[in-house]
């Protein structure tokens, strides 16, 4: 029935509403050039459909329960994971606009330490508690992600250890963009908030890959991108997971999210003192 209902979703939003059709096929048209128009189209359909599962699938986050959960949205090296946890230091999880990023909140539910997700407040202020309280369930800790710097900074100062998760492709204002890199193929500014806490305060990155294995069930996997965050080069880690996401996208790309517009300024002029990677 719930799938049911996702159908008939998919076929209002993409035949008759076509919401953002033009973004999503422009946005894959252009990431890949090489690919036919047919081929286009069956991935923006393929994507369309994801999309109205994952999207009701959040409204399922407000009355699923815990096994239920965990049962859906599996971490395949959750040992492995346990092992980073058990070395004294904060997590950050860099993930991206990925399969269903709205069930990461099933990772608190298995972890040892606490798991805190960052989110972006919605301007839609009843929309935005909707979404607090989805992503909120179980008693999971959540900060804005405006005030992340301040909070993770108090929290090791405190003795805190959690693992934060954090999804870093989206695309930042550009006035703030101070570094700009390939991504797909597209050289695009590059939000750099989980760069500079790595940096910063020498945390544990890992990068969080998604796969659907059907309709409803995901399986996670932790994949390490430095332990040594502090002594890595400037950009590694934030080079490392758009390699990670992008390696993902190609492989399934009707699993990510079409519809933003992530590289809406390819074309803009660069801010005075920007870095050209």
């Amino acid at each position: 029935m719930f799938y049911t209902f996702s159908t008939c979703t998919y076929i209002i939003t993409y035949y008759i509403i076509r919401y953002r059709r033009k973004t999503v096929t422009e946005n894959l048209t252009l990431v890949f050039p090489e690919k036919s128009k047919e081929e286009i189209k069956r991935i923006r359909k393929a994507f369309y459909k994801h999309m109205c599962d994952m999207f009701l699938e959040m409204t399922k986050s407000l009355s699923i329960s815990r096994e239920e959960l965990i049962k859906r949205y599996k971490v395949i090296n959750l040992e492995e994971f346990h092992e980073f946890e058990k070395k004294n230091k904060s997590i950050i999880t860099l993930m991206g606009h990925y399969g269903s990023f709205e069930w990461s909140n099933a990772i608190d539910l298995v972890s040892i330490n606490p798991c805190v997700g960052i989110y972006k407040q919605i301007k839609n202020k009843h929309f935005d508690r909707l979404a607090h309280r989805i992503r909120g369930r179980f008693n999971s800790r959540l900060i804005a992600s405006h005030k992340v710097a301040r909070q993770i900074i108090k929290d090791k100062q405190d003795g805190t250890v959690c693992a934060y998760g954090m999804i870093s492709d989206q695309s930042p204002k550009i006035n703030n963009a101070k570094y700009w890199t390939d991504f797909m193929g597209i050289k695009v500014p590059i939000f750099l908030g989980g760069e500079f806490l790595a940096q910063r305060l020498d945390v544990i990155v890992l990068y969080l890959q998604v796969k659907k294995v059907k309709r409803g069930h995901y399986e996670v996997k932790f994949i390490p991108i430095s332990e040594n965050s502090k002594k890595e080069e400037k950009f590694y880690t934030i080079k490392k997971y758009l390699q990670l996401l992008e390696e993902q996208i190609r492989e399934e790309p009707e699993y990510y999210l079409w519809t933003h517009k992530r590289w809406k300024h390819r074309n803009a002029e660069k801010p005075e003192g920007a870095i050209i990677d």
